[in-house]
């Protein structure tokens, strides 16, 4: 009796272990690659990503291409060597992307984008923000402080499909004025040494701007430094993404009047909850919009108060 006892025991304890090992097999690895880990608005958004992946058990990898697409290839390739379950990434550049993820659809993984969309390549659903309703939002507000009436410019990021959106939206509202005149569109890469730099130029060849749309808030704040350092203080700037550095900008009454805010932690959340439906087999929509808003001195000072 006693070895029957004994054999019940061990079988038991093997049932256990057994069920232990299916379980942590059963947990779902999902490979991320951001455009970079260095700006607040990608920070919150991979805060939003853990967040909810913690939530439902998944395992993160979490990389980030730094504006490099070899690098970005190379960790969608390694994520395909490691076979993980779904890829998430927010390609450093939209179109050259499209070889790496072609290499995830032929081996069978899911491949997600969140903020940035790619141009090649089967995804089974992008995240983002309205960016084409944050352009426009972002041309009212300058046409109006303007009233309705200038040149303007355009510190964009053309490589991306979420700066082309913006972009997009923004000249759709200055179109709607005779009276405005884009006189550049031109790329500083999201980055601010280089908007401040091309901004610099782009006063030295127009005396008379009057707005300035920076795509991103690397790109406003660059703006602003060579406003500052030009002494052109009557120019209007619109930025976009609220960081804490824009913010404390726009209730300073610099020339940074208004951004346009999203909610990357939102935009995480909810990439990690689509990856969710779609392992338990629903359709997932092909494009999930984030609504936006647009913030400016009296805005944030009303926000602070609540």
């Amino acid at each position: 009796m006693k070895y029957v006892v004994t054999a019940i025991l061990v079988f038991c304890l093997f049932i256990i272990s057994c069920s232990k090992k299916q379980e942590t097999k059963s947990t779902k690895t999902i490979g991320v690659t951001l455009l970079t880990r260095a700006h607040v608005f990608y920070k919150d958004l991979e805060e939003g990503l853990k967040t909810e992946a913690a939530k439902n058990g998944y395992e993160l990898i979490v990389t980030a291409g730094d504006f490099d697409l070899g690098k970005q290839s190379n960790q969608i390739e390694d994520f395909i060597t490691r076979k993980v379950d779904a890829i998430i990434v927010c390609p450093v550049d939209s179109r050259g992307v499209g070889p790496a993820i072609k290499k995830a659809n032929d081996a069978k993984i899911p491949v997600f984008t969140a903020d940035i969309a790619s141009q090649e390549g089967e995804i089974v659903s992008h995240i983002a923000s309205d960016n084409v309703a944050g352009g426009r939002l972002a041309g009212e507000y300058l046409a109006k402080v303007l009233n309705g009436k200038g040149k303007v410019a355009i510190i964009g990021q053309p490589t991306v499909t979420s700066v082309l959106d913006r972009t997009q939206g923004f000249k759709d509202v200055i179109a709607k004025y005779p009276d405005i005149k884009i006189v550049a569109d031109l790329n500083a890469e999201g980055v601010r040494d280089k908007a401040m730099q091309i901004t610099s130029d782009v006063l030295q060849a127009h005396p008379d701007l009057d707005g300035i749309f920076g795509i991103n808030d690397d790109s406003a704040l660059g703006a602003l430094d060579a406003v500052m350092q030009y002494k052109r203080t009557n120019i209007k700037i619109v930025g976009y993404d609220a960081t804490p550095p824009a913010r404390d900008a726009i209730l300073k009454d610099t020339p940074l009047k208004a951004d346009v805010i999203q909610n990357p932690k939102k935009i995480g959340k909810t990439t990690i909850q689509k990856i969710k439906e779609f392992f338990s087999g629903t359709q997932v929509p092909k494009i999930v919009p984030v609504e936006v808003g647009i913030v400016d001195k009296e805005a944030l000072q009303k926000e602070s108060v609540k």
